[in-house]
């Protein structure tokens, strides 16, 4: 797996948001799975994971041919969101051992759940801390909008985010979650950060880990970014320091994502 100086092993993950049902799903994994395999079987790839909606989950297990929850696929699968609870009357939403058996990911504080369904930097903690007791990796994504982008805000935003949606964790819990910076203004506009703005961003998240979990926490978490990545700029993100890897939204719905996976083969130092 690509992986910086500091041994972080990156990820590409594939947020296919509302889009594939189980039919289209299965005939989407099946057409890029042979090159998608492939790919990944080339030095310094990095982990894939394929993140359907809830409803696709199993059909895109039966393709990859995942046999149990114990086992380490090449493509592993996530999912977009799930609830804290472990049961109960909560009509539509998905508990984190329901998620478990399909999954080993979970994205979680997206934008467009922060967005359009008002979800708060508590809720987002709460969520995190029960995919960690059960054994999922969160995904947790914060990033800033437009108009705070605008309003020279980011580092103010992204300071209440990582301290408030990160928080309580446990030295141990602190090592193994993902986070992904996706600044709202870039997320599916074509209007993609740059690397330099990026690493940026990201390196302050990590300032803001640390000061919150230590220097050695800091150091081995994982940081994405996400907005706008296609396969002409991803190699450009991978190049800097501080970024592991990439939460990829519209352009992990084509075939193109194989080669977003192959051109993030840059191992940074």
């Amino acid at each position: 797996m690509t992986a910086s100086s500091t041994g972080r092993a990156a990820i590409i993950a594939g947020n296919w948001k509302m889009n594939y049902g189980p039919r289209e799903a299965a005939k989407f994994v099946q057409e890029i799975q042979p090159a998608l395999s492939e790919a990944l079987q080339a030095p310094g790839s990095p982990l894939c994971i394929l993140c359907p909606p809830a409803i696709s989950l199993a059909a895109v297990r039966a393709v990859l041919d995942i046999p149990d929850a114990a086992s380490s696929p090449q493509i592993e699968l996530g999912a977009q969101n799930m609830y804290f609870e472990e049961k109960g009357a909560f009509t539509g939403e998905l508990s984190p051992n329901m998620v478990h058996e399909l999954c080993t990911t979970v994205i979680l504080g997206h934008s467009e759940r922060r967005t359009y369904f008002g979800e708060t930097d508590e809720l987002v903690n709460k969520k995190t801390l029960a995919a960690l007791r059960h054994g999922l990796r969160p995904i947790v994504c914060i990033g800033e909008n437009e108009q705070q982008h605008e309003s020279g805000e980011t580092a103010h935003i992204i300071t209440i985010q990582v301290r408030a949606s990160l928080a309580n964790l446990t030295s141990e819990q602190a090592r193994e979650i993902v986070i992904a910076y996706e600044p709202i203004w870039a997320i599916g506009t074509g209007k993609a950060a740059t690397g330099e703005i990026a690493n940026n961003v990201i390196r302050q998240i990590r300032q803001e880990y640390q000061a919150l979990y230590g220097a050695e926490a800091a150091s081995v978490v994982r940081i994405l970014y996400g907005g706008s990545v296609t396969s002409d700029n991803i190699a450009e993100f991978m190049a800097y320091p501080d970024i592991d890897g990439a939460l990829v939204g519209g352009a992990s719905l084509k075939p193109d994502f194989i080669n977003i996976v192959r051109n993030s083969r840059q191992v940074h130092h």
